[in-house]
């Protein structure tokens, strides 16, 4: 009877392994690089790079169009056309991981982010931020052995994670803080 039960739980086991290792190897890939060797595809399709943001402060944040946060574009907007030109960038990412609250297409993101909240700074491509299916550069992001700064776990829509202008993650900011709440306004003039 052990052995059986054992050859039928073997097959989960090794699974386990070899996607744990998987997810590993991904990891590895990502060891040594910084923000600024990240390239992504925005919400029309073309290619963003990060390294054109050197010398800028960063805002990262995950977005949704169907959450209680999601008046939070107002202020995101507020401070990219406050403190936005050549000292900072506020760049959003789309993502469905949350309650099914992003579930439109890129091209209806971009839409509903223009007509609703004005949104000019930067939106990318909707991804994942958390999962197996996670986006490499939210896998950078929380952890700590890949972004030197800290581990953290994406909470929820309109998670915010500040870059200095040199490149180095320096705040992971809750859902619920406010795009121009002090802490971040104070980053933002220091």
């Amino acid at each position: 009877m052990k052995k059986l039960t054992l050859l039928l739980i073997l097959p989960f086991l090794l699974s386990a392994c070899v996607n744990k290792g998987s997810y590993k190897s991904q990891n590895n890939d990502l060891m040594g690089k910084s923000i600024y060797d990240f390239k992504v595809e925005d919400l029309s399709g073309e290619e963003f790079d990060f390294a054109s943001l050197k010398g800028k402060k960063i805002m990262i944040v995950n977005t949704a169009s169907k959450c209680g946060l999601t008046p939070q574009y107002e202020q995101l907007e507020e401070i990219y056309q406050t403190y936005g030109s050549d000292d900072f960038v506020v760049v959003g990412f789309p993502a469905n991981n949350f309650m099914s609250q992003e579930p439109g297409s890129n091209g209806d993101i971009a839409e509903f982010c223009k007509l609703n909240y004005g949104v000019s700074f930067p939106m990318m491509s909707k991804i994942s931020v958390r999962g197996k299916d996670r986006a490499p550069i939210y896998a950078f992001l929380t952890e700590k052995q890949l972004n030197g700064f800290q581990d953290s776990e994406v909470q929820w829509n309109f998670q915010k994670y500040l870059f200095d202008e040199d490149g180095n993650l320096v705040k992971v900011i809750s859902p619920r803080t406010l795009p121009n709440d002090p802490e971040v306004i104070d980053w933002l003039k220091g």
